[in-house]
């Protein structure tokens, strides 16, 4: 069946190099090859599913494959499900502006992307160079466009690309315009891919599509400059690198419009390379990732690394710390979240007009398996939280967010202009807060433990399984239902939510009814009688299963204490909680 479904393939196929590769495979299997008849079976089992993230996967030939064919399905699916609701509104001419990055096919697939887009009749903007994610997401409301679509596999490894969807103009007005799909958007344009017949019936323009200048990027670098920068910016040496991604050099022009004159950038990682060559995944929470950074602020004696991944829609910080191997450590994205939160939060209840109820109508926001800390952080800058599902998607929609994260170093500081994540906006605010914390005679250590001093100790760590067969993870799902743990880390299990049936959430502010609920997803949460906090759940982009780990320790009065600090005694005691609730989860899950 898959080789009758390989053979049909490759006569559709509009590329040449994934047509050979497919027929090499079937005429290996013709002759017995065993490897060649389970590689053929895994590339045509199904079709890649377009879904709210998109599409991501392995490139290669095949319909369950990231190749031309599959993406210029994908986009007359987009864009016939665009002409369609416009043509409801009596409009005409969706307009469409697509980015994409450095990584193999990425160029080929915004270029068929636009082909489509204008053979169709719509407007099809194109970026004229490999850019961030985030001058595409904020390009899409900058030139009030219908759609934008951005070619990346963010952080995935070398071997994949994706298709990332975002909707705004005339199809999304709300809250969500210029953020990327949710239902029922999703199953709308994917009933759009399933309705073609075959690639060849998909017209394609050989020309009639824009290809932009430099005024988006420029303009993108001039929304991040709007915000007030500190003085004492200037006086940091700060480390980047790029991570082999396309954000390198938005991130240097960022920093230096900041004031940041003292800047290095790993220079090994600087230019865009799709085989990342220094880096087994790269993605800065990879152990090892961040290994090259690291070596250059030790020589430089730098007083911070910001790592942003291959599309820098996410940002990495670390600083130096005696008691970490090598002398220095990366924040967790719950620290970098909590720090940011705070910094916008205090912004907002000093802004002028703030009495008249500004504060108390602008919203913190993070997802489910992020720290509560920035519900705290809310609580004592007079705010209003709201937790969401996984995913940028559904955090920069929230009606008026001021500042939204996740704990997978995903940052929104500016989501008027950029309603995703934005690593280099992130980037920015990250070193505006050492400034100002330096002129209190602190770090971002400090401003750390000053939070914890004022709402507790707030202590996450992920435990993440990556898996090649994904069936275990439906299974390990399965048990942790069926047999969820009594006790984690020797404290009583006190609430079980299936959370596929939602998540009913303190609503403190009162504006609806004294709580709200997010919506079912798969994953479960375990709670305990010490507060700690436990979620578990199949990533949406990768193949591992993920646990979010939460411990919440009060810090003692620091003057009852004849040796050492209170947070760090509160710190110490979260480290050893997390570490055995963490082998508890695994004996849970059998992973």
């Amino acid at each position: 069946m898959a080789l009758s479904r390989a053979r049909a393939w490759v006569l559709d196929d509009p590329d040449e190099a994934t047509a050979a590769e497919v027929t090499a495979l079937c005429t290996a299997a013709e002759q017995g090859d065993t490897g060649a008849e389970a590689e053929l079976l895994d590339r045509f089992s199904g079709t890649l599913q377009f879904g709210t993230a998109g599409l991501r996967g392995a490139i290669g030939g095949g319909s369950n494959r990231m190749n031309r064919a599959v993406v210029l399905r994908a986009a007359a699916g987009l864009t016939s499900y665009l002409v369609a609701a416009l043509a409801e509104q009596g409009a005409e001419r969706p307009r469409v502006v697509i980015g994409y990055d450095a990584r193999h096919y990425s160029r080929i697939f915004a270029h068929d992307t636009a082909a489509v887009v204008t053979a169709a009749g719509g407007e099809a903007l194109l970026m004229p160079q490999e850019w961030p994610t985030p001058v595409l997401a904020f390009a899409v409301r900058h030139l009030d466009a219908d759609a934008g679509v951005m070619v990346t596999a963010s952080h995935n490894p070398a071997a994949d690309n994706g298709y990332k969807v975002y909707l705004g103009g005339r199809i999304v007005a709300d809250s969500g315009q210029g953020a990327q799909i949710v239902p029922p958007y999703d199953a709308a344009i994917a009933a759009g891919i399933a309705a073609v017949k075959q690639v060849a019936d998909i017209p394609r323009a050989e020309s009639g599509w824009t290809v932009l200048d430099d005024d988006v990027h420029a303009a993108y670098l001039a929304a991040l400059a709007g915000r007030p920068t500190h003085a004492g910016v200037g006086s940091l040496r700060v480390v980047t690198t790029a991570m082999h991604g396309v954000g390198g050099a938005t991130l240097t022009s960022a920093l230096v419009a900041a004031g940041v004159t003292d800047l290095h950038t790993v220079a090994e990682q600087a230019e865009p390379d799709p085989a990342f060559p220094t880096v087994a995944f790269p993605n800065p929470e990879e152990p090892g990732a961040m290994d090259l950074a690291f070596a250059c602020a030790r020589e430089l004696e730098a007083d911070v690394i910001i790592a942003v991944d291959p599309d820098a829609d996410r940002c990495a910080v670390a600083i130096p710390d005696a008691s970490a191997e090598g002398g220095w450590r990366r924040l967790s994205g719950d620290e970098t979240g909590a720090l940011l939160g705070e910094q916008v939060a205090r912004a907002v209840a000093a802004a002028p007009g703030s009495g008249d109820g500004v504060a108390n109508s602008a919203v913190l926001a993070c997802s489910i398996v992020s720290s509560r800390q920035l519900a705290a952080i809310a609580r004592a800058n007079g705010l209003r939280h709201r937790a969401t599902l996984t995913g940028f998607k559904w955090i920069s929609r929230v009606p008026d967010l001021v500042f939204g994260y996740e704990e997978a170093l995903g940052y929104c500081v500016l989501p008027a202009a950029v309603r995703d994540k934005d690593g280099i906006s992130a980037a920015v605010a990250v070193v505006n807060l050492l400034a100002q914390a330096r002129e209190r005679g602190s770090d971002l250590q400090g401003e750390l433990d000053a939070l914890a001093r004022r709402d507790g100790l707030y202590a996450t760590t992920p435990v993440t399984v990556r898996v090649t067969d994904l069936s275990l993870i439906g299974v390990a799902m399965g048990r942790l239902r069926a047999a969820p743990p009594a006790s984690l880390g020797g404290s009583e299990v006190t609430r079980v939510v299936d959370l596929v049936e939602g998540l009913t959430v303190p609503d403190e502010d009162g504006s609806n009814g004294g709580e709200y609920t997010v919506p079912g997803t798969d994953g479960v949460l375990l709670e305990t009688a010490d507060g700690s906090r436990v979620i578990v759940r199949p990533s949406g982009t990768e193949p591992k299963l993920k646990a979010y780990l939460e411990a919440v320790v009060p810090v003692e009065d620091e003057a009852s204490l004849a040796h050492g600090t209170a947070v760090e005694r509160a710190r110490a005691l979260a480290q050893a909680r997390l570490a055995a609730i963490a082998d508890d989860v695994r004996a849970a899950t059998g992973l």
